[in-house]
């Protein structure tokens, strides 16, 4: 076994292993880019070595530079984690190169398995059973639109060396292939350098299951169950579990088999993930195979107990696997969340900014938290937007899966985020969910499930503005102190904040807003507490904050913990497992606060224009393409609101803008 191994990521994966390293003796050493060089990977790691500036193409991606600090620092392995180079079949050569273990696949492997279409094409020739649909080496347009049509509408067009939903798109309809084809060749150069695509047929209501599976050089080949992957926002993964739900004895074997063989047909080594697109009476078909480890991997470790990057690392240093088929057990089940900054009203746009207020549950041995960020941390463009992925198991022996969402509920209502916009709020709704709860999965669950997963939004209950009100209260007690404490005479009674007046009682209104309604609460001040009165009921009212703004109230003689993080003039409020946000009330709020929204034509986040797809003067109809712009690997269309025209683009293809940055001069036509 190696003692010294350099993990050529970043975030969350790389905090990850650096853990494993740790508890194996390892010594582990980061490499950073300049936006990182306080990051938590970094101050984790024994050692840290600077590689290039912010964009990954300058650090991440390039090779040359972390075998340099491989080089500088002794390492004697490499472990890629998941994206940048992890599949990267050069990279795995030139770390051979170099006399480093490269943690992962051959290159051979990955080359064999790293283009979809070539990996389908060995897949057929193995006998596992394949989506139909074209994986040829001809691109020209026109020839894939005719096999599209021979395929047959819905059809799904993929990158060829793609992952995570990029460059994918469905595609309903002949008239809208191009444009489908187009955004996902561009999608598929920036984030893979290979604009190269594939076309299936997309499968109703299918399943997204896949196979963990391990290899070692001694020939032994195993694998370690099935996680089912199908609750997916923009053809990305938000919500895995494991075991899949449903799932039979018999149906797990076979498709633990077939997985078994893709892998020995390419050859393989280490860890790496078959996956399936299951239809409901249970065919299965063969995806793609991932030559790493997965973001979801913690689901396979909760129900086997096994460290799956230590497993990598043995199988990395020649070793062979710890155990055989027979002696791998499957117990309980688990699910794993992925915590987005992202805003999910906005079709799940990514959001940056500082991690103002960053709280988690304690982990034991039925909850747990990977992540790669701190409260203080940022969230930038330059990165995938993941704060954290809450994992959670239980082993009861007949309701597991039940008891696992039923911690899963419990474990989101104790997460709490301040600075950016996030998911947490749609996670408990989608686990809450009437269809997930009863196992009724499939890739579109979430668009299916709209009316549940995306309701209107609600005005803040009357609890959540007496907690705001309340905690206002306790941090002017909490300010008074501190200035009566530096001041000369502390216990002057001019410090007080106890609403004494000369001969008449003191009453004062505070205001909150909540979206558009505006609500006031009368404050009348008691010996130790308040009386707050809202809409015409009183309650009293009293309470202490704690550390991380925790709030112990009492509302009524009724106990009401609470958190309230108060930002300028925003008050985040975390009550009974949900996240409210209101506005400390300045009742000429709507001065100043800038134009209304413009359905779509202010930059929704910092980013790149990628394309302009209308014609200044052409008359447009409502909801026809406006531009393209690239966020955080992804791209983002922009629609008209209205009928009408554009005057004028105010920037060009190439051109990097900030939120909130007027994109287009826009015309509606007079109704």
């Amino acid at each position: 076994m190696f003692s010294r191994i350099l993990i050529a990521n970043r975030g969350e994966i790389a905090c990850r292993i650096i853990r494993t390293a740790h508890r194996m003796g390892l010594r582990s050493i980061a490499v950073y880019s300049e936006a990182d060089a306080s990051s938590r990977h970094v101050r984790l790691a024994d050692e840290a070595v600077l590689i290039g500036p912010a964009p990954a193409r300058e650090s991440y991606l390039v090779a040359e530079r972390i075998l340099e600090a491989a080089a500088r620092t002794g390492a004697q392995a490499v472990h890629p984690g998941y994206g940048f180079l992890s599949e990267n079949a050069q990279f795995a050569d030139a770390c051979a190169a170099a006399g480093l273990s490269f943690v992962g696949p051959s290159a051979s492997a990955m080359r064999a398995l790293g283009s979809k279409s070539a990996a389908k094409a060995l897949m057929e020739r193995a006998g596992v059973p394949l989506v139909p649909g074209y994986h040829g080496e001809e691109q020209d347009p026109g020839f894939l639109a005719l096999e599209a049509q021979r395929i047959g509408y819905p059809v799904l067009i993929k990158a060829s060396a793609g992952g995570g939903g990029k460059g994918m798109r469905m595609v309903e309809r002949p008239q809208d292939f191009a444009a489908a084809l187009a955004s996902c060749r561009r999608e598929a150069a920036s984030s893979f350098g290979d604009e190269r695509v594939l076309i299936e047929k997309y499968l109703m209501r299918p399943r997204h299951i896949e196979i963990q599976v391990f290899a070692d050089a001694h020939g032994n080949c195993v694998h370690l169950f099935e996680r089912d992957c199908s609750v997916q926002r923009r053809h990305q993964k938000v919500l895995e579990e494991a075991p899949a739900p449903g799932m039979t004895a018999e149906r797990r074997a076979a498709m633990g088999t077939a997985a078994c063989d893709a892998a020995r047909a390419a050859g393989y080594l280490g860890a790496g993930t078959v996956e399936f697109i299951v239809q409901p009476d249970g065919t299965f078909h063969f995806m793609e195979m991932n030559t790493r480890l997965q973001v979801e991997h913690p689901v396979t470790e909760m129900i086997t107990g096994l460290d799956l990057v230590e497993w990598q690392l043995r199988v990395a240093a020649g070793e062979p696997l710890p155990l055989a088929q027979e002696q791998i057990a499957l117990h309980g089940h688990a699910l794993e969340a992925r915590i987005y900054a992202e805003d999910t009203a906005r079709g799940f746009l990514p959001s940056t900014g500082r991690l103002i207020h960053l709280a988690a549950p304690a982990e034991s041995v039925n909850v747990r938290i990977d992540s790669g960020v701190e409260e203080g941390d940022e969230i930038t463009t330059h990165y995938d937007p993941m704060i954290a992925k809450l994992i959670v198991w239980d082993g009861s022996p007949d309701n597991a899966r039940e008891r696992a969402c039923a911690r899963m509920l419990q474990s989101l209502a104790q997460v709490r985020i301040v600075g950016v916009a996030n998911n947490v709020d749609f996670l408990a709704r989608l686990v809450a969910c009437p269809a997930f709860a009863g196992a009724d999965l499939d890739t579109g669950l979430i668009e299916r499930e709209r009316g549940f997963l995306f309701p209107q939004e609600a005005e803040a209950p009357p609890e959540v503005l007496l907690v705001a009100t309340l905690a206002e209260l306790l941090r002017e007690e909490e300010g008074a102190r501190a200035a009566a404490a530096a001041h000369g005479d502390p216990y002057s009674p001019w410090h007080l904040r106890d609403g004494w007046r000369l001969n008449a009682g003191y009453r004062r209104t505070l205001t909150f807003r909540c979206g558009e309604v505006e609500k006031r609460i009368a404050v009348g001040y008691t010996g130790g507490g308040y009386e707050l009165e809202l809409d015409g009921h009183s309650v009293s009212a009293s309470g202490m904050r704690t550390g991380n703004s925790r709030l112990d109230a009492q509302l009524g003689g009724a106990r009401v913990p609470a958190t309230v993080v108060a930002v300028g003039d925003r008050r985040h409020v975390f009550l009974h497992g949900r996240a409210w946000q209101i506005v400390a009330g300045d009742p000429l709020h709507h001065a100043g606060e800038g134009r209304a929204d413009t359905g779509g034509l202010i930059a929704p986040m910092p980013g790149k224009i990628l394309a302009l797809l209308a014609e200044p003067g052409a008359a447009l109809e409502k909801g026809a393409p406006l531009l393209v712009l690239e966020a955080m690997k992804m791209e983002h269309t922009l629609t008209a609101p209205a009928k009408g025209k554009v005057r004028q683009f105010r920037f060009e293809v190439g051109d990097s803008v900030s939120e909130g940055t007027e994109l287009v001069d826009f015309d509606p036509e007079a109704q």
